[in-house]
């Protein structure tokens, strides 16, 4: 039998040490990633993006610190859907959540089947947590540890109380004191403080500012004591209840941005921040009396107090989202980025950011823009694509375009529903240029834009148009 010799098993050992040393250095090296994302912020409601009286100091400070995105939309103006469509790279239709996972829809079964791109980060050595809201299934198939997950620590449905409320901690789902958004940041924060030393990867899903509003914090709610709220009264609206909600509205956003503050200064102390990509975005806009309609792309008519039915929509207050980085060590303070990007790219997005590859064999639509980030340009996109299928307490059925100047939205099963604005003229979207006696060459742009939409409609084989093949 051939004998290794001491020098040779000291040489073997050295070798294995800096092999060791080595791969520990190249993963403390690896950028880490936050994703924050809130529930039910419109773009509208940010100061970085013109709000003067909204205090959302740590949001703006993420964006000034790094780059804000001015035209970020997402694929379907409500949560479900949405959230789906940021973890997966797909459209609700072809993920079956097309509308937002109703309790009966959970117990039935309801839930996200396709691969997310937390698995990923998972397999290629990240830490991976979501704290917070899920609401993509609620059996235990569909749990945050069975997707890619490690640690979950909040709710599995819709939502859950501002204040006290019920959540998952360690497996054991019990009433918890305190606000919410506190307790989320508490446990993002001890995770973080876990993970120092290996990459990870935290989503932090708020459930705020979705109603109720509130209770919040007196130090959240101070900041607009004594204030009149200011924003466009669609007509037949009461000013004073619409100002009040938006006051409300408000308070439960800037108890999200003080938590998200503490969450910056964390990353500080823990000299975190240089190699440390934040993401800060919402699951989609909101209106909260624009349009005289009272939340997202599900929201009710408002008209003398009363609420009304129901006004599906993709208007932009409804899919236009605050999407704002900070990544110190590669991003410019101050950066803006004016191209059209949407959250059906975050899949191709987050693994071009942190350098990996895409699965084999995924199926992804959408783009990676974070080329952007490193100062290199990405092809033109000359349109961007939703849909949304409400089947809860409604029913409608739309697909939408938008360029930079146009907006056509088509409404399937409907009659004299369609849309098309003039974003240039008209980027408010108060006239529908679909009507009797339509403006020179409206009626040749909407068929226009139907066409390219239906010929996207086909290449994600869009259920939609099934009837008419068959």
């Amino acid at each position: 039998m051939k004998t290794i010799s001491w020098a040779s098993c000291l040489w073997l050992f050295l070798f294995l040490l800096l092999a060791i040393d080595s791969t520990c250095c190249n993963a403390a090296s690896r950028p880490n990633l936050i994703s924050i994302v809130t529930d039910d912020q419109g773009r509208w409601a940010m100061g970085l993006y013109g709000n003067k009286q909204i205090h959302t100091p740590y949001m703006d400070q993420i964006g000034k610190q790094g780059a804000v995105f001015t035209n970020a939309f997402v694929a379907t103006p409500v949560c479900s859907p949405s959230r789906a469509t940021f973890l997966t790279g797909r459209y609700p239709t072809e993920l079956k959540i097309t509308d937002y996972i109703s309790p009966d829809e959970a117990r039935e079964g309801a839930g996200l089947h396709a691969p997310i791109w937390p698995a990923v980060l998972q397999k290629a050595g990240y830490r991976t947590a979501l704290i917070g809201k899920w609401h993509l299934g609620e059996q235990a198939d569909f749990h945050p540890r069975k997707k890619g997950y490690d640690h979950f620590m909040g709710f599995l449905s819709g939502g859950t109380r501002p204040m006290d409320p019920i959540l998952e901690i360690e497996g054991v789902t019990e009433k918890q004191a305190g606000p919410l958004p506190d307790l989320l940041v508490d446990n993002a924060i001890q995770f973080v403080r876990e993970s120092k030393d290996r990459p990870f990867a935290l989503c932090l899903h708020f459930r705020a500012p979705h109603t109720p509003y509130g209770p919040v914090p007196a130090e959240d709610s101070s900041h607009y004591e004594g204030i009149e709220i200011e924003m466009p009264i669609a007509e037949g609206l009461i000013p004073e209840q619409i100002k009040q909600k938006n006051k409300e509205y408000y308070a439960s956003i800037s108890s999200v941005d003080r938590n998200i503050g503490r969450l910056l200064k964390e990353l500080d102390q823990l000299q975190l921040t240089e190699n440390t990509l934040v993401i800060f975005t919402s699951d989609h806009g909101y209106n909260n009396g624009r349009h005289g309609i009272s939340t997202k792309g599900n929201g009710h008519w408002l008209a003398g107090g009363i609420t009304g039915p129901k006004r599906p929509n993709m208007w932009d207050t409804s899919i236009r989202v605050p999407l704002v980085m900070r990544w110190p060590r590669v991003i410019q303070p101050g950066t803006r980025f004016d191209e059209m990007v949407s959250n059906v790219d975050m899949f191709k997005f987050v693994l071009g950011a942190l350098d990996l590859p895409l699965p084999e064999n995924a199926s992804l639509h959408g783009i990676d823009y974070s080329p952007l980030l490193f100062g290199k340009s990405i092809p033109e996109r000359t349109a961007i694509y939703g849909q949304y299928d409400l089947h809860n307490n409604g029913l409608a059925y739309m697909r939408m375009i938008r360029t930079e100047k146009w907006k056509f939205v088509k409404h399937y099963r409907a009659r004299y529903m369609d849309e098309l604005y003039d974003l240039e003229a008209d980027p408010d979207e108060t006239r529908n240029l679909i009507r009797r006696r339509m403006p020179p060459g409206s009626k040749e742009k909407a068929a226009e834009l139907e066409q390219q939409l239906i010929e996207w409609q086909k290449s994600i084989q869009d259920p939609i148009l099934r009837p008419a093949y068959q």
